[in-house]
């Protein structure tokens, strides 16, 4: 990932963190305090969107300005996706694309801003493209299984996973072979207790996550919905180091599932 765009999602957050490359990876566990599933005030909520919102506008005014700044399309693609403005969001980061090609490739955001406009056959090409610029992280394979089971179903697309030989980060594996059909939300999660892994709110986080969404996949709303405000609370806004985009996901998905769509 960009480290100007994980820069700026620390100021929006109050985030601290580390210099990371491709996906968030799993660092050390924070010590910020976990909060209830509804901790998440409308206030804090307002806070949180007028920031992004504030900042778009600084977007447009610099694009104004610079009509071929890359950054500020990519920043802006950011605040559109957040903000749940899922075509804008593809109309910039396919910007940045058209300005600079070499974008292409290790775009992933793109991948994600297709699945949310419903483009999920781009989808899932975006991400099997950023397989090999980022071939040793079953997240993105996640992606690509995601978007490719609404566009051709679940059975193609677990026969066309990609394919993984090394460990990457906790709980990925596991959660791999969960959206494989060779584990079930419910024992990933207790494999996540019985390794000790609860104490890692960045492991716990995308257990939570994924687990929602394979629920999702089969159907189950309620114990989705369940899993991801669990995913979404679990962690302070700013208190995990390396999951503010991540966290954002979740949160727009959270709200569109709550939404009904």
């Amino acid at each position: 990932m960009n480290k100007t765009i994980l820069l700026r999602l620390a100021l929006l957050t109050g985030a601290l963190l580390a210099p990371l490359t491709g996906w968030p990876q799993a660092p050390a566990p924070s010590t910020g305090r976990a909060q209830p599933p509804e901790s998440l005030l409308a206030a804090e909520r307002a806070q949180l969107l007028d920031g992004i919102a504030a900042d778009l506008k600084k977007c447009d005014a610099e694009i104004a300005a610079d009509p071929r700044s890359v950054d500020a399309y990519s920043r802006r693609g950011d605040d559109h996706l957040f903000l749940g403005h899922f075509t804008e969001a593809v109309a910039d980061f396919e910007k940045m694309i058209e300005l600079d090609p070499a974008q292409d490739a290790q775009h992933w955001r793109l991948g994600i801003a297709y699945y949310f406009t419903g483009q999920f056959a781009k989808s899932a090409k975006q991400f099997e493209k950023n397989h090999p610029y980022n071939s040793g992280d079953r997240e993105n394979g996640i992606w690509k299984f995601l978007a490719q089971t609404k566009s051709d179903g679940i059975e193609k697309a677990r026969g066309e996973m990609l394919v993984y030989t090394q460990f990457d980060r906790e709980p990925f594996p596991s959660l791999y072979e969960m959206f494989a059909g060779k584990k079930t939300p419910d024992e990933v999660l207790a494999e996540i207790k019985r390794k000790g892994l609860e104490a890692d709110e960045n492991a716990l986080f995308f257990g939570r996550y994924y687990a929602g969404l394979d629920e999702e996949l089969l159907g189950h709303h309620a114990r989705a919905l369940e899993l991801l405000s669990e995913a979404v609370a679990g962690p302070t806004k700013g208190g995990v180091v390396g999951l503010p985009y991540m966290w954002q996901v979740a949160r727009v998905h959270l709200e569109m599932l709550r939404q009904g769509k």
